[in-house]
């Protein structure tokens, strides 16, 4: 048997996961890099980025929670109105999907003959895939969204409160730049290879991004340290 491996159905945690873990080491990493920035005692920066941490993967969680549930919301309104529809006009339908596949190429007697055999098969998964481009790997599951988004921000935000645990404030500020680069390079190139992009423009992206945040926050950091 011919077998193919696709990358679609990976679309729902993969999607929360990169966001988060993105999201979780971006901005942690620019808030100690801020804070630092003002130069004041380390237990201060550290403070920041605990909470950063939990603040980030609770909102994280919340948000993603909130989002995903709005569309599987969506989703489930769409197809309760697609099961009505197909009970009080199933002619209409049918020639309603029957359209839909004469205009993908299909001959009109055959695109009514793959009609009637899907909507046989099952009308409602014919309609959900077809006329609203419902399918079961890409639909929408709040609990999973949430759970990815959170556990990666926590994971992508543990680096830069670890190292501002540890790592003096004189060299502080560099080490966590450089180190955060460096694993947004590596979550940049992981995230590409997963859902079958360039690993090279994935990773540049991402820590492009990540530095031009550090460094505005260090920027803002400095001023605000410097007026205060």
């Amino acid at each position: 048997m011919h077998g193919e491996k696709h990358r679609s159905d990976r679309i729902g945690w993969l999607r929360a996961s990169v966001l988060g873990a993105n999201d979780g080491l971006i901005s942690t990493s620019s808030l100690v890099v801020g804070v630092a920035a003002a130069e004041p005692e380390r237990a201060a920066v550290l403070v920041a980025a605990v909470a950063g941490l939990v603040a980030g993967t609770l909102s994280m969680a919340a948000g993603e929670y909130v989002s995903v549930s709005s569309q599987a919301d969506t989703e489930q309104a769409d197809l309760v109105r697609e099961r009505h529809e197909l009970a009080d006009s199933p002619e209409a339908e049918r020639a309603e999907l029957a359209g839909i596949y004469a205009g993908r190429g299909l001959d009109p007697e055959l695109a009514l003959a793959v009609a009637d055999q899907l909507m046989a098969h099952d009308a409602l998964g014919a309609h959900a895939r077809d006329e609203l481009g419902i399918h079961e790997a890409t639909r929408a599951r709040p609990l999973q969204a949430a759970l990815a988004s959170a556990a990666s921000f926590a994971a992508g935000a543990a680096p830069p409160a670890l190292l501002a645990a540890f790592i003096p404030s004189a060299r502080l500020t560099p080490v966590v730049a450089a180190s955060t680069l460096v694993l947004l390079l590596v979550l940049g190139g992981t995230a590409a290879r997963l859902g079958g992009a360039t690993i090279a423009r994935g990773a540049a992206r991402v820590a492009f991004w990540g530095a031009v945040a550090m460094a505005c926050t260090a920027a803002v950091g400095k001023l605000f340290g410097a007026v205060v």
